[in-house]
């Protein structure tokens, strides 16, 4: 086999869209199609409001507007706005931008002058209008290539900046907005910015007290062991409380932007807290009993902060300056003071606190002995699990999403092993159940391990101690469209939300979609996921193409089944919204028979398909569907 040829030909100079365009992943991390929380359309937005955010930290602008319907993104601040000679370069020249000068800005979010080229880059439309001192300038471009410069005008508008962008669907394939990620990322603007207003789709969102609000909103008074303590100081504010969930959860931030993936201030947290309250009681309690049920939010400002990646996900920095302390040790001498003075100042709040550490400690005693039984029995299950189909790859090797690793939960051998046959044996992973699991609403984590299938689950994500050794990213629920396969979701959401919160909470958990139906001719292939998908596809084939009835996962062949996991799978993410969980799980699983019959029988509702009588269908479509 002749060496591939390497000369000056084959060295390739592109240019910053060019390069953008190529290997947007170095950008903003995966593309995906907004299933997810950490999704490119997502990155996009962010990167614009991030420039809006700073302007406000700088004392300009207490308002943000933005605008989402369907593929168009909309964005106004009323900062200082964009110097109007400089428009173009801000938006499509690399390394140009007012990050770099220390006195403009300070402590910012972005500081690498890259987000907002990413953005012009990676849409197809892309328009931006700087209001400033009472002139106006406006640009269009498409690609990253200016289409239309407009003259600079004058204008009666308030200063600031309003983009607008379409993002490529030729990127990002088959995308949509969640309104409720977009709200989530609206809400931490807020909390982590007291003053500033925030309107998203005409409805405003604002917070008094931080990330004191917070926690508040996401847990009810009920569902906390002791009222939250909130501490404030210099570029640091920390808000705790501990809960009844199993697990911890921590909010994490740096500059405004969400740590999702923790990073030093994170962990230095962590440890301060042990410390601290080790001392507090004079008692060597042990670090998982203390923070257990732990939840909690920390925000720190540090100059010229280092992240990971370009998505700052998680924060790298050691110090909080050049000329000042470690992070590790500016988070430490804050909550050691600060924690320590109010549990002193605060003896009631002291003593739930250690109530609940005693009860953390006893739980964990309780288990310790059938803990060790069932570690032993998973460990010899590992070497030959019959429920695992394993990948190459797991997720906590690098733990950088781009790497997408998934883990298929399916029901049945036959559905296995259509899965297991087509999938992609680097990435995906497929776990089979043989049958209903326990419904485990209310009953306390030694199941996971009294449980085979459980704890074979539980030791196949690697999740027993916490999120860090995640194997897979993707957790995907596959089951069939029908009432057992609606159950068996409800019951493998109700296991991660009774024990593993966190995992729901982080986005890693997901409901797959798969066809209902297939209509098809000669020429064409159409697979459709909802009646009006069916309809069109029938509209477009014409004539009297053949219709099939998918009714469920073990019908479709592994050759079928393989264009619904690639890069086309579509994916529902299971989203906690404020509902908190122990209502939101009495509910649906508890013991309330009555109230769930009448709201099924309220909801209850027949669909008919309108399929010709000449159409030829393989399966009678006739749905009945619990909306």
């Amino acid at each position: 086999m002749a060496e591939p040829i390497y000369n000056d030909d084959s060295i390739k100079s592109l240019d910053w869209k060019e390069h953008i365009r190529l290997r947007p992943g170095m950008y903003i991390g995966k593309l995906g199609d907004g299933s997810a929380q950490d999704d490119g359309i997502y990155v996009l937005l962010k990167e614009i409001v991030d420039n809006s955010i700073d302007e406000f930290v700088m004392g300009s602008g207490k308002t943000i507007e933005i605008t989402v319907s369907d593929s168009k993104v909309n964005v106004r601040d009323y900062g200082r706005g964009i110097p109007l000679g400089k428009v173009i370069d801000c938006v499509s020249k690399i390394n140009t931008g007012g990050k770099y000068d220390s006195n403009a800005f300070q402590k910012s979010v972005g500081l690498n002058g890259v987000g907002t080229k990413a953005v012009n880059a990676l849409s197809t439309s892309f328009v931006v209008q700087s209001y400033r001192d009472g002139k106006t300038k406006k640009v269009e471009f498409s690609k990253g290539e200016i289409t239309l410069e407009h003259a600079e005008i004058e204008t009666t508008q308030r200063n600031g900046t309003a983009i607008t962008f379409y993002p490529d669907e030729t990127i990002f394939r088959n995308y949509r907005y969640i309104p409720d990620f977009v709200e989530s990322m609206i809400w931490n603007y807020v909390f982590l910015n007291t003053g500033l207003t925030i309107s998203f789709n005409n409805q405003k969102y604002f917070s008094e007290r931080g990330l004191y609000d917070l926690l508040s909103k996401e847990n009810k008074p009920e569902e906390i062991r002791y009222p939250i303590i909130h501490l404030k100081g210099n570029d640091i504010e920390v808000a705790m409380t501990h809960g009844q969930q199993y697990g911890e959860d921590y909010h994490s931030f740096v500059n405004g932007q969400h740590t999702t993936q923790g990073g030093t201030h994170q962990a230095a947290f962590r440890e301060a807290v042990v410390k601290t309250i080790r001392e507090f009681y004079k008692k060597e309690y042990d670090a998982s009993d203390i923070r257990a049920s732990i939840i909690a939010a920390i925000a720190i400002r540090v100059q010229e902060p280092v992240f990971e990646s370009q998505t700052k996900t998680k924060l790298g920095s050691q110090n909080v300056g050049p000329d000042g302390p470690s992070v590790r040790t500016f988070v430490n001498d804050f909550v050691k003071k600060e924690l320590d003075d109010y549990l002193h100042k605060h003896p009631d709040v002291a003593d739930a606190l250690l109530k609940r550490i005693i009860q953390s400690e006893r739980e964990r005693k309780d288990i310790a002995g059938i803990k060790k039984i069932a570690n032993d029995r998973a460990k010899k299950a590992s070497l030959h699990n019959k429920k695992l189909r394993d990948c190459k790859a797991h997720f906590n090797s690098n733990h950088d999403r781009r790497y997408e690793t998934t883990l298929f939960i399916t029901e049945g051998d036959s559905a296995s092993g259509s899965i297991t046959k087509s999938r992609d044996v680097e990435t995906q992973a497929v776990f089979s159940l043989k049958g209903k699991p326990l419904n485990c609403y209310e009953l306390t984590k030694k199941v996971v391990y009294e449980n085979e299938e459980f704890n074979l689950l539980q030791h196949a994500l690697n999740i027993e101690d916490g999120l860090d050794g995640l194997h897979y990213n993707n957790i995907v629920i596959a089951t069939d469209a029908d009432v057992d396969g609606m159950h068996i979701r409800l019951l493998m959401m109700t296991f991660f939300l009774q024990f593993f919160p966190d995992l729901v909470k982080a986005g890693h958990v997901y409901i797959l979609q798969t066809p209902l139906f297939r209509v098809r001719n000669k020429k064409e292939t159409i697979y459709c996921y909802s009646d009006e998908e069916r309809r069109n596809a029938i509209s477009k084939l014409g004539g009297k193409p053949e219709i099939t009835r998918f009714k469920g996962l073990g019908e479709i062949s592994p050759d079928e089944f393989g264009l619904f996991i690639g890069k086309d799978i579509r994916l529902d993410p299971v989203i906690l919204k404020e509902q908190t969980i122990k209502s939101l799980l009495e509910y649906y699983m508890g013991k309330n028979t009555p109230d769930r019959q009448q709201h099924i029988i309220r909801n209850l509702r027949i669909e008919k398909d309108e399929i010709n009588e000449d159409d030829k269908l393989t399966e009678e479509p006739d749905t009945l569907e619990v909306a």
